[in-house]
């Protein structure tokens, strides 16, 4: 069971007034100094075989500790015997959360090979696109998807092999499966070190072409998940071209956890069965789908009973969706809004006090500095806003094979320049105010688009909002908006627009340039909302042209 009060009492962030830096406390590594990411998994497979370890929800399948290690280093065996022996080696998926892609990823740990997931739901180009980054010598998918992979293999040289049913002509897992190995095998893995790369997972691409994020061999960035243990029962609807799929993959594999997976898009009523069929005790869910729950006229603390911690991530959330929520979970559960970006893949502040401040993304996490910096490079101090510096003391490869992009994002020094701009408020609690490319002037005068967000959000008719600008040359950027209206609702624009003008007095902020309603928001494949996807689809759709 976790504790409440070790959790927040945990996380002690500290302020340097004289170099305007804020840091998290330090800690010991829960984890042995000498062991990497995949050998911490090999070896807690090791123990007590006959446990189970993962049960596929839509497959009704399940498989023993025992049983996942023998899959994982067949996999493992197979890829050196295919060549795939060196670091530049990478293997390409293509897949949703079935049986055998938890093995095929330790399989991959445990040969050091890094692996790079595309969602399959995007369409061809685009996944050559993300592939065509990295090369990979050989593209796992599942058997729904093999023509499209097949198409992006042939134009990458790549091989294909699916990882659920078989496909005439077409190598398949379970052909590597039912082949016995080696005696004299030994994980490639433990010649490998922290620095080495493990995984490479892609940027949203929401500002241009997507980028590939190496993630390191070290379990330090796992640290904050230490707290789980063999009881412990897991689920996130992310695969693993999301870092929340990564990080579940991993904690489960280093933590022991059982851990739940399903195919099946995300949905309230799935989450309820999978709550109610499966005990779950941890969570890691995005904004929308917490919104989604929260939404849902089945919703109940009852179907809630077993969960001890609740992890919202993805972006920004309102606070009276953060507190419903909350009024669903039993005392023991734990609801935390949780920080970080996938450069860096483990949290970078947690908030397990969403009761008080609802709005702030929490206190920093061990090892974590953080400064609020100005345009002229100027550190900031308490409740001044300026972009997010980060600096993790751990090692970076960088963005593959991008030099440029790496030393845009990290600089000299080490820190990270997120692009975020926020502030920490007297209590050393951080506040992100929105994305630095999002900020936007209108009639000379700058403003946030979720400042509106905030105030629209907080009509009852409204269930999801997205603010924009609509630039003009001799004005700027009039805020505009695309609302989502609760079923049965009757909202019309003009309330929207008046609500808004007697909210905010600064006119500027007012929405000068109108209101849409839409049944839907375009949203990036990771969940979060797409604002210039949202944009585009407002300028087409009332034939408008920024001029």
């Amino acid at each position: 069971m976790l504790d409440h009060t070790r959790l927040t009492t945990k996380l002690t962030t500290s302020y340097n007034a004289e170099e305007k830096i804020w840091s998290g406390a330090g800690t010991q590594s829960s984890y042995n100094d000498d062991l990497t990411i995949a050998q911490l998994i090999f070896n807690q497979l090791q123990s007590e075989p006959e446990k189970v370890f993962q049960i596929s929800i839509a497959e009704n399948t399940q498989l023993t500790r025992g049983q996942m290690l023998e899959n994982a280093t067949k996999i493992s065996a197979y890829l050196r015997q295919e060549g795939l022996i060196e670091e530049s080696h990478n293997v390409g998926i293509l897949a949703r959360n079935t049986t055998h892609l938890a093995a095929l990823a330790y399989g991959c740990l445990f040969n050091g090979t890094p692996f790079s997931a595309a969602n399959p739901n995007m369409d061809e180009p685009k996944i050559l696109d993300l592939f065509n980054l990295i090369k990979p010598q050989i593209i796992f998918c599942v058997a729904e998807d093999c023509g499209k992979a097949t198409s992006v293999a042939n134009s990458l040289g790549a091989k294909i092999i699916t990882i659920d049913r078989s496909i005439t002509g077409v190598t398949s897992i379970a052909d590597i499966l039912t082949t016995p190995l080696e005696k004299d095998y030994k994980p490639e893995c433990f010649r490998r070190s922290r620095d080495s790369t493990i995984a490479i997972l892609h940027t949203s691409g929401s500002t241009g072409t997507p980028k590939a994020v190496t993630i390191p061999n070290n379990p330090i960035l796992f640290e904050a998940f230490s707290y789980l243990g063999v009881n412990d029962v897991q689920y996130t609807p992310s695969s693993l071209d999301w870092v929340s799929g990564l990080i579940k993959l991993i904690t489960s594999g280093i933590n022991g956890t059982l851990s739940l997976i399903s195919e099946e898009p995300f949905s309230p009523a799935h989450f309820w069965t999978i709550c109610e069929n499966y005990n779950i005790s941890w969570a890691m869910l995005g904004v929308s789908q917490v919104a989604l729950l929260v939404n849902s006229p089945e919703i109940n603390a009852n179907q809630l009973k077993s969960i001890r911690y609740l992890i919202i991530v993805g972006g920004r959330i309102q606070p009276k969706t953060v507190a419903t929520m909350e009024s669903y979970l039993p005392g023991k559960g734990i609801q935390c809004m949780a920080y970080g970006m996938t450069e860096m893949v483990t949290p970078l502040a947690n908030n397990f006090s969403t009761h008080t401040k609802p709005t702030s993304v929490g206190r920093l996490l061990p090892i974590i500095r953080m400064r609020a910096v100005d345009e002229n490079g100027k550190n900031l101090g308490p409740n001044e806003v300026g972009e997010i510096y980060i600096d993790h003391g751990q090692h970076w490869s960088g963005y593959y094979q991008n030099a440029v992009a790496t030393n845009e994002m990290r600089d000299i020094e080490g820190w990270f320049h997120t692009g975020d701009l926020g502030y920490f408020d007297e209590d050393n609690y951080l506040y992100v105010v929105d994305r630095k490319k999002d900020l936007l002037k209108y009639m000379r005068m700058s403003y946030y688009p979720n400042e509106i967000e905030e105030v629209i959000a907080q009509m009852p008719e409204v269930a999801e909002v997205c603010v924009f600008g609509i630039w003009s040359e001799l004005k700027g950027d009039a805020a505009t908006a695309s609302i989502v209206i609760r079923e049965g609702s009757t909202l019309k624009s003009t309330q929207v627009v008046d609500f808004v003008a007697s909210k905010i007095s600064a006119s500027y902020k007012h929405l000068h340039g109108g209101v849409q309603f839409v049944s839907n928001l375009a949203r990036s494949p990771n969940g979060k909302v797409n604002r210039r996807a949202v944009k585009e689809a407002f300028l087409k759709a009332n034939q408008i042209e920024e001029k």
